[in-house]
């Protein structure tokens, strides 16, 4: 016979009960904290491996065919990029399309031309039938690329002396002439050739030196970089007038990255300073660098002192930028590239294995291809036609883009690579927007972070300023290339022009025609 357990024995089995309730749901709550923090550190740690590893690129894989998962910044129309061009002349029609012909591209026929002629031995001109002497009646033509490699030379300038032969009381010499370095030793076209080198095509100056060399110049990295900070300077009215041309702009987009700046005093050598980049999405086109110790906002007013109120500024998330957006009464536009980039590494940290189309991330990248689709429909479209298809058919994609965040912004972890993109965006939003109100303006930053690209290619290779009057030298130099490229003006034959008239400018007109889009080329 079973025997019942007494009433205290009752209550202590069920307190004991209870206990173990409780301690078993302490359990599965610490549980379900550790799997979370498991999920979010194996997150990280395959989000560090593919930084570290993987391709850079955000572009789809080849094995996804939806066209709206396409690279946003391949998408993205901007005035870089330009559309293909097809010679009708070296294209055949096939079945509703061109296919180009095969072989090697002619060499470009404003190339200089030497012609070598190769003839026959006097002996062999000659018919072989019936002995009569060979005419002329024209030539096969075929062409090589031939380089001459670079020259050093001399100018030696002699300034003629004049004497009264009858007197000693009248002796003048030839004036020397005005020269953006007096008393330099490079001339000109020399100064040109390095600054576009360094800065142009990335090469550090010590190799430059290294270079004149092999040709016989002998001419130490000390004082090619003494001579490009003097320039640095010298070109200063040039860039201070580049800077109201940018600032009168009715589109202003604006960025920054790292610089490292050795002696800079008050501070360590493996201090990170910054080099802001601005350009203009209206009027003749400017690229201005502007270096600055740090990212604070106190530096930001100084470059965007000035700046036409009612302008429009197109910037990443940076919050510096919304202070000066609202200091100066500007319409702030986010960047949907930025946005989208947190939803790629979420995406990309889940295993392929477990990856869906019907994913978060992938939904939301989807859509935003599906934006930058239609831009790139509108391309060249007048803007009140493309405000109208923004109006019909973005603005309903945006729709279903922030329903998504809506409905999940609170439902994800906000320390996760998901819930960080998904509160990225929604921080983000009321400028990601704001580009459905008007048929100019831009879905993102790519244009700024497209003109700050050379700089930070150059940056892989020469590392590092190496004081501050270099740095500031680096920024205008940068800002006068970049803009000659912008107007498509040949930086080199800009600068030669430019360094060879700007020691003779006197009035604001006469600095004004300086400028990329003004300047000419031809005269000496």
């Amino acid at each position: 016979m079973v025997q019942m357990p007494t009433a205290e024995e009752f209550a202590a089995l069920q307190q004991a009960l209870a206990e173990a309730t409780r301690r078993s749901e302490s359990l599965v709550g610490e549980l379900r904290v550790v799997t979370t923090e498991r999920d979010l550190a194996l997150e990280r740690l395959r989000a560090l491996q593919r930084q570290l590893f993987a391709a850079k690129s955000e572009a789809r894989g080849t094995e996804q065919k939806d066209l709206f998962l396409n690279e946003a910044e391949a998408l993205a129309p901007t005035a870089q990029t330009l559309p293909a061009e097809i010679d009708d002349e070296d294209s055949t029609p096939v079945a509703g399309h061109q296919r180009k012909k095969r072989g090697r591209k002619p060499l470009d026929p404003a190339l200089p031309r030497d012609i070598v002629r190769h003839e026959l031995p006097e002996s062999e001109r000659v018919c072989a039938h019936d002995g009569h002497a060979l005419v002329e009646i024209g030539a096969e033509v075929t062409e090589q690329m031939h380089v001459i490699p670079e020259q050093v030379r001399v100018l030696q300038h002699h300034r003629i002396k004049y004497a009264c032969p009858c007197c000693d009381l009248s002796l003048k010499v030839a004036p020397t002439p005005a020269r953006i370095i007096p008393r330099g030793l490079l001339t000109e076209e020399a100064q040109a050739w390095v600054i576009t080198g360094k800065y142009q095509f990335g090469m550090p100056l010590y190799r430059t030196a290294v270079l004149l060399r092999r040709f016989g110049g002998d001419i130490v990295s000390n004082t090619l970089a003494a001579g490009v900070v003097r320039i640095g300077q010298a070109v200063q009215p040039i860039i201070n007038l580049l800077r109201d041309h940018l600032l009168d702009s009715d589109l202003i987009y604006g960025d920054e990255t790292t610089v490292q700046v050795l002696k800079e005093p008050g501070r360590k050598a493996q201090t990170k300073s910054f080099m802001w980049a601005q350009m203009n999405g209206s009027g003749p086109p400017v690229r201005l660098f502007a270096y600055a110790p740090g990212r604070g906002a106190v530096h930001a007013e100084k470059l965007y002192a000035g700046i036409r109120r009612g302008a429009t500024l197109v910037s990443d998330g940076y919050q510096v930028y919304d202070g000066i957006a609202a200091d100066h009464g500007l319409t702030h536009l986010g960047c949907w590239v930025h946005a989208r980039r947190p939803f790629i590494k979420a995406e990309e940290s889940i295993p392929k294995a477990a990856r869906s189309p019907d994913q978060l991330a992938t939904r939301i990248i989807r859509l935003i291809g599906k934006l930058y689709r239609a831009e790139a429909l509108a391309k060249g479209w007048a803007p009140q036609r493309r405000q109208r298809l923004r109006q019909r058919y973005s603005t309903a994609v945006v729709k279903q883009i922030e329903q998504l965040l809506l409905a999940n912004l609170h439902a994800v972890a906000p320390s996760s690579l998901l819930g960080e993109a998904l509160h990225y965006l929604h921080g983000q939003w009321p400028k990601l927007i704001r580009f459905l109100d008007n048929g100019t303006w831009p879905l993102d930053s790519n244009p700024v972070e497209n003109a700050i690209r050379p700089f930070v290619v150059g940056r892989k290779s020469w590392l590092f300023a190496d004081t501050v009057g270099g740095a500031n030298a680096s920024a205008n130099l940068y800002s006068l290339i970049e803009t000659a490229k912008a107007n498509k003006v040949e930086p080199y034959h800009y600068l030669v022009a430019l360094f060879k008239k700007l020691p003779l400018a006197q009035t604001a007109d006469d600095y004004e025609a300086l400028l990329p889009w003004n300047i000419e080329l031809t005269a000496s």
